[in-house]
């Protein structure tokens, strides 16, 4: 923690560092209570908690009836349960105010296999939930959206040392940083409203709105790699649905 700290501070930022143990709900609600008392308000949830199975990536490379049924419970209890749950407490202050992005990390594992059964279960309910939500708050002013982001630069990817995972050129990559600075972008975009529900392709976004690496390099798009557009909401179903 004291390392992501120190990063937001050397960029201008305040960080505060709170430890929540997001499979227990009194948690989950004493975090975002604390952050109502403490701030008087509530801007922009990012949905990223996750755990993999219990062994790790080897977890990742056995069929699903090879594997514990207990996977279920860090790839669902965490990776989907978790946020809705973080969703509903982010609800209860960001409608009241009137304004607010929920943001579902995603990826394109919603779209096509990738690492096993329950992780894309886990993406596509996210990027449903984010759709429905989007119904639920109509009005109110606070937004839901899925991002699909691509490879990500991770410190564990980087140590390796090579130049291509899963057929994917690490130098086309995204950063931590690129993702942050593409939420951070669509918490200022004058047409936030217009992408309520919709799944968005992270370095699409960015392409489209000046937004780049630290080295320069623009992350490419692993649309067409897993064959197509968002998958919600559905084709027709709304307005932004292409993007």
């Amino acid at each position: 923690m004291a390392k992501t700290i120190g990063r937001i501070e050397a960029g201008g930022g305040t960080g505060v560092a709170i430890t929540c143990d997001h499979t227990d709900d009194s948690q989950t609600a004493a975090l975002f209570a604390q952050v109502a008392a403490d701030e008087g308000r509530l801007d922009l949830l990012v949905n990223n908690a996750w755990a993999g199975p219990p062994d790790g990536y080897a977890g990742f490379a056995q069929p699903f009836w090879e594997r514990p049924v207990s996977d279920w419970d860090a790839l669902i209890g965490i990776g989907l349960r978790a946020h809705y749950v973080a969703s509903v407490e982010a609800a209860k202050i960001m409608v009241p105010q009137g304004s607010g992005l929920i943001a579902n990390i995603s990826s394109f594992g919603s779209r096509g296999y990738l690492h096993s059964v329950l992780y894309g279960m886990s993406k596509t309910g996210l990027d449903k939930m984010a759709a429905d939500m989007a119904v639920d708050f109509g009005e109110t002013g606070v937004t839901a959206v899925s991002l699909w982001l691509g490879l990500i630069q991770t410190d564990m990817l980087l140590k390796y040392g090579i130049e291509e995972f899963e057929g994917f050129r690490i130098a086309e990559s995204e950063q931590p940083e690129f993702v942050g600075h593409v939420i951070e972008t669509l918490t200022r975009d004058p047409d936030l409203a217009s992408y309520n529900g919709n799944t968005i392709v992270t370095a699409e976004y960015g392409a489209a709105n000046g937004i780049r690496n630290s080295d320069g390099m623009q992350p490419i798009s692993h649309r067409q790699a897993f064959g197509g557009g968002p998958l919600f909401p559905p084709a027709g179903a709304g307005a932004a649905s292409a993007r």
